[in-house]
């Protein structure tokens, strides 16, 4: 397996303002672009040749990731002019592949943070002789998410969407966004139009009769589609939690990157990540969170499991926390922000504008 198709198009609706001006897989987690970490733990599972399926922002990729060469990679890029789901991206890349017909392409979603095991993933589809084999995790509330149940064998044995009542929850294994194909199958997805992988491709393979397996593994798993999943996935990176080369400095409690400059008694902690150019004052104390390249946050500042935009600038004294600041957002001073607030790109908030408790 030396070949991967990564699915990089979509709009991160859920993630706005993160991906006003940015994709999705390009905002920066642990000090790099989301992506690197993806195509990093790619390589070292092997693969050489990567296919981004692009659409939205689809000009932003190339110019940072070149042909790939710095990664030790061969890097292509498709774009997409209307979106075409997960399933039609994978048809609309197949002419770049270059794996013979029984050969396995590795195919994963560019929002889901994991500790797969990719070759692990590889070897239960050869060893199974699968058409695809699907990577699935457990998780404990799963109506949020597909159901894939198996057999004893690991035979997948439905796709079930989302299930709505308790009878519905036959399994707790989902799937977790990561596929080994057989390449032969993706010429068989229909060209040309928007297709659902998961709501049409997979289904279909199962009522023909094709061979779809399963490997659970729940090492770590994280869909970073909203702003607070989106932070606590920095976080673990920084932290060593999650697994990837591609973290630029040791795990550790913070990670600050060489040109952002910290007061001396400012406090990072729980994997907290200042971008380049950044400045954190005097007596600041941030947590669990990240702040992105060239943003001020001034004196005596408490931010916690919050995202800092790029050249936002957070005012004296105030107290973020589970809040999202876009791009060149500035807040006065003496705000208080709770509780899923998030501020749009270029936004002024007075100082002492908002507030949720009584006094300082």
């Amino acid at each position: 397996m030396t070949e991967a198709i990564l699915l990089v198009g979509g709009k991160g609706t859920r993630l706005r303002p993160l991906t006003v001006h940015t994709p999705k897989p390009m905002v920066p987690a642990a000090g790099v672009p989301f992506l690197t970490h993806q195509l990093a733990r790619a390589r070292a599972a092997g693969v050489e040749h990567i296919v981004l399926a692009t659409s939205y922002l689809a000009e932003v990729f190339e110019p940072y990731f070149g042909d790939g060469s710095a990664l030790g990679l061969h890097i292509e890029y498709v774009t997409e002019t209307e979106p075409l789901g997960t399933g039609g991206a994978i048809r609309n890349v197949a002419s770049r592949l270059h794996s013979a017909p029984d050969e396995p392409v590795l195919i994963f979603n560019g929002d889901i943070l994991t500790g797969l095991d990719i070759g692990a993933l590889v070897a239960t589809h050869e060893e199974s002789g699968a058409d695809v084999s699907l990577h699935l995790t457990k998780v404990d509330d799963p109506r949020a998410y597909g159901l894939v149940p198996t057999d004893a064998t690991g035979r997948v044995t439905a796709f079930l969407e989302k299930p709505q009542t308790p009878e519905e929850i036959v399994t707790d294994q989902i799937n977790a966004g990561a596929y080994v194909f057989r390449r032969s199958v993706i010429d068989t997805i229909p060209e040309g139009r928007p297709v659902s992988v998961e709501r049409e491709t997979f289904p279909e393979l199962l009522a023909t009769g094709a061979h779809l397996q399963g490997m659970v593994d729940s090492t770590y798993w994280l869909d970073l589609g909203t702003p607070q999943a989106f932070v606590r996935g920095s976080a673990d990176l920084v932290l060593g939690r999650a697994p990837s080369p591609a973290v630029p400095g040791r795990c550790g409690d913070r990670l600050v990157l060489p040109t952002a400059s910290v007061a001396p008694d400012a406090k990072l902690t729980d994997g907290t990540v200042v971008g380049e150019n950044a400045h954190i004052g005097e007596g600041a104390r941030i947590s669990g969170s990240t702040i992105l390249s060239g943003a001020v946050i001034e004196p005596g500042t408490v931010i916690t499991d919050s995202l800092i935009g790029a050249d936002a600038r957070i005012g004296a004294r105030s107290a973020l926390s589970d809040v999202v600041i876009g791009d060149g957002a500035h807040i006065g001073p003496d705000n208080e922000l709770r509780a899923g607030l998030r501020i749009w790109c270029d936004a002024t908030l007075p100082a002492g504008s908002v507030r949720f408790s009584s006094d300082q």
